[in-house]
């Protein structure tokens, strides 16, 4: 392991043996597959932290508004917050539609969200 690049073998389809993920890639149907289930676990991934930070954000503006006490400030902040969370909530589930129109159109499945979760429970 001295030099990568007297480490990788060139597959004789044209791709990469024993480097990663992609190589085990053979063919173009491969490559799209691989490609189409890394876009899909990103996706999946950002999904999840966009849902955490709604749920943070709007709760952090509820207990703000039960801890405004009267100030009118620290309300509309709180409103604000909530305001914040709510639209962050609706850019995504758009942003998932979009991207699923999108996979229709080209013929991939980007948004199949039960392999990504067959990915995180299995060992």
């Amino acid at each position: 392991m001295n030099n990568l690049a007297e480490d990788i073998q060139i597959a004789p389809a044209g791709g990469f043996k024993g480097f990663g993920p992609l190589g085990t890639v053979t063919s173009k149907s491969g490559a799209l597959l691989t490609f189409s289930g890394f876009i899909s676990t990103v996706i999946g991934i950002m999904t999840i932290v966009a849902f955490i930070w709604f749920v943070v954000s709007f709760f952090g503006g509820v207990i703000s508004i039960i801890g405004s006490g009267g100030d009118k400030q620290a309300l509309e902040t709180a409103k604000k917050k909530i305001t914040t969370a709510i639209i962050g909530l609706v850019v995504t589930i758009a942003a998932i539609f979009i991207v699923e129109v999108i996979g229709q159109i080209f013929g991939i499945n980007i948004l199949s969200f039960s392999a990504l979760f067959g990915q995180l429970t299995t060992p």
